[in-house]
């Protein structure tokens, strides 16, 4: 690694910029003192991710705000629990790229079988059918889901502190998970707050994504196996995104 300080774009495809700025506040704290952090928030799309569709359409915000980022950074953040846009994003980008789910669920699987809590209940199927993609399903012990979406949980945290305390507690003694993320932007830092009420190790997944990223520093980004991309003419995309695919 260079002496040049560590540089991570955090990309969050929810358009709430309530949520980057809480999600940049708890990042901070968990980077190193020299690491340099720039975050983007979703240009369109949904205020707050809780479907599939939402999720279809956060994809293409993630790689909108990529290719019409101007800034230098060394490795590419997914700030969105779900990694929407993941593997698009890998295809796009010449620098590393890691999601939030991906990097919590790689440092929980460290522990053994794991659980996720999080907010929405669509998100269940579609953090199990990313868990197969990443081949960590047969880790996962279960994902529990509280009523609240993240967003409400980042607008009233305190009010959903005991829902995410007996989701957790639930996960470990019900489930069997020798850990549990607490996955999504809206619930960074309420890891720490729960987790004396926890029996095993509460995974922020804010932090977890930081960590990861810092140590992709230096290293080059994923290689396409079929080498470069096509290029592919487009209608109605922004002018950063349609120049990134037709390169």
């Amino acid at each position: 690694m260079s002496s040049r300080a560590p540089r991570l774009l955090l990309i969050n495809p929810n358009t709430t910029a309530a949520m980057t700025r809480l999600m940049m506040r708890v990042a901070r704290e968990a980077a190193g003192p020299r690491t340099r952090l720039a975050a983007v928030t979703g240009r369109f799309g949904a205020r707050y991710i809780a479907s599939r569709a939402a999720a279809a359409v956060a994809g293409h915000a993630a790689l909108d705000a990529l290719a019409n980022y101007r800034g230098a950074h060394d490795v590419v953040v997914l700030a969105c629990f779900g990694d929407p846009g993941l593997l698009a994003l890998r295809e796009l980008s010449p620098r590393p790229v890691i999601g939030m789910a991906e990097a919590s669920m790689r440092a929980a699987a460290k522990h053994g079988r794991f659980g996720i809590v999080t907010g929405g209940e669509r998100w269940g199927a579609m953090l199990e059918e990313l868990a197969v993609l990443l081949g960590l399903d047969k880790r996962l012990a279960r994902v529990r889901t509280v009523a609240p979406t993240g967003a409400e949980i980042a607008r009233d945290p305190e009010a959903a502190h005991h829902l995410l305390v007996r989701a957790c507690r639930d996960a470990a003694k019900k489930d069997g998970a020798k850990s549990v993320i607490l996955g999504g932007a809206g619930l960074a830092g309420l890891a720490a707050v729960i987790q004396p009420r926890v029996p095993v190790p509460v995974i922020d997944s804010t932090i977890a994504v930081v960590k990861a990223a810092e140590a992709l520093v230096g290293k080059k980004g994923t290689r396409d196996p079929l080498g470069p991309t096509p290029s592919v003419e487009t209608v109605g995309l922004s002018f950063g995104l349609a120049r990134a695919l037709r390169r």
